[in-house]
């Protein structure tokens, strides 16, 4: 059987409405959080509170003592979506204008300055390898990464086209106990928590 191209593109968006649905049904019933990725549904087991959400809130805080008024450093809700990419993320902190934010529906991942990811200790593939390919996909120009099991990180920037479709071009790491780069903006990674051996 052949599938038109039209035919096609209905099919992959009806099934990203469907996984989007499942998704949104899961949100409030199990612990973690779901994202949709082009390869299906991601399902992070990550613990409330802990190394992760405290870095996200000193990343958040710090960030806001050094952008401008009309920008925040958001580590809540909604979601990053583009849709016709099949791609609903949800970064644990987004640099994005207050207007940009005043939606009820997802963010434009075209409005967003920069996301920030808390790499989780059950998935950090879905950080370091499923998040990388995503967020230049869907056009966001900055993406920071915090490793909370090692005390490193990076900061990629500069989209550009490649054969496996738009990448990032930047790679600046760095490791916990440095000042780091997101955006326009520098701030401290002194003193972030790190995952303890279990």
């Amino acid at each position: 059987m052949t599938i038109a191209p039209d035919d096609a593109q209905q099919s992959a968006s009806h099934l990203y409405r469907t996984m989007r649905g499942f998704v949104q049904s899961m949100d409030d019933t199990l612990p973690g959080k779901f994202e949709i990725t082009r390869e299906g549904i991601v399902h992070d087991m990550m613990s409330p509170g802990g190394p992760h959400e405290v870095t996200a809130a000193h990343i958040s805080r710090r960030l806001e003592k050094v952008m401008p008024d009309e920008l925040l450093a958001h580590n809540g809700t909604p979601d990053v979506e583009d849709e016709p990419e099949g791609i609903m993320r949800h970064p644990d902190v987004m640099v994005i204008a207050w207007t940009d934010l005043d939606t009820e529906a997802s963010v434009d991942p075209r409005s967003v300055i920069a996301a920030i990811e808390v790499v989780s200790r059950s998935n950090p593939d879905n950080d370091w390898v499923g998040k990388m390919r995503d967020y230049p996909l869907i056009g966001i120009p900055v993406f920071a990464v915090f490793d909370p099991r090692t005390g490193t990180g990076a900061v990629l920037t500069d989209i550009h086209s490649t054969p496996d479709g738009p990448r990032y071009a930047t790679r600046k790491d760095f490791v916990y106990g440095e000042d780091v780069t997101i955006g326009e903006w520098t701030i401290s990674t002194e003193n972030l928590p790190r995952y303890r051996s279990r």
